[in-house]
């Protein structure tokens, strides 16, 4: 749990719109799954309606209760999903990254988020204003029902959250967490402070350096303040729980892999 500034503002990121110049899957640092799964077609003209901004840490994209202005397609960066307990609590019950879509409530005809969303890690994204999402939306028959799976996946995922925190010991969960920053990140090294990491999984810090220590110990991962590098990916994924592996099935049963030369 963390405590929060209340003045905190939805954070403007830093853009750079690409113009009369077609953004090609070439052009981005990692591809977007929800992007890739579209029709080739309908994928350009999703994309030269978007533009490319540089998420950083501590954006907040999103508030309970405020209208979804912008849709993101994260490219690299991966956002936290936060539930409000008050001003100052919150608890993270899901994480968006180049799998999913931030902003799906659109997709469901509600226009106010009831999450808050903020940038774990920094890297870009595809931002669509929520106008041109819903037009691209109504003439995609393959989209409305990627996205109705990519949510029944994000439900899996919140539900196993609270399922999670509620039954499992710290560091089956902190093991679940690392993999699913891990799928969503280009390389072994992750870039996690303990603080970072108790205020996600809702616990002391106490907890997540014993927990961290174990994982070292057992040369699962190695971690210097602020850096944890996974060493043995099958091994993080023996120390974790089952909600790990129920996400894992529920997204490869209902997004199978996409080609984004298609």
């Amino acid at each position: 749990m963390s405590g929060t500034d209340n003045s905190i503002q939805i954070s403007n990121t830093q853009s750079a719109r690409v113009g009369e110049q077609r953004l090609t899957d070439a052009a981005m640092p990692m591809v977007n799954e929800r992007l890739s799964a579209l029709p080739r077609n309908e994928r350009d003209a999703m994309i030269e309606q978007c533009e490319t901004v540089e998420l950083s840490i501590g954006d907040i994209l999103a508030e309970p209760g405020r209208p979804v202005s912008h849709v993101y397609f994260p490219a690299g960066a991966i956002v936290s999903l936060l539930a409000t307990v008050d001003d100052d609590t919150t608890l993270e019950v899901g994480i968006v990254g180049t799998d999913g879509m931030l902003g799906v409530s659109l997709a469901l005809g509600v226009d106010a988020a009831t999450l808050r969303a903020v940038v774990r890690a920094s890297g870009t994204a595809l931002r669509m204003d929520a106008q041109n999402f819903r037009r691209c939306l109504a003439n995609s028959e393959v989209m409305r029902t990627d996205l109705n799976h990519y949510t029944c996946v994000l439900l899996t995922q919140l539900a196993q959250t609270a399922v999670c925190t509620r039954f499992h010991l710290v560091e089956a969960r902190l093991a679940r967490w690392l993999l699913m920053i891990h799928d969503r990140s280009p390389d072994d090294h992750l870039e996690l402070t303990h603080g970072l990491l108790a205020e996600m999984l809702g616990v002391r810090r106490s907890g997540i350096t014993t927990a961290a220590g174990i994982l070292r110990q057992n040369k699962v991962i190695k971690y210097t303040r602020g850096d944890i590098t996974i060493i043995d990916r099958a091994a993080l994924e023996q120390a974790s729980c089952e909600c790990y592996r129920v996400v894992a099935e529920t997204a490869a049963q209902l997004l199978p892999p996409t080609d984004s030369g298609a």
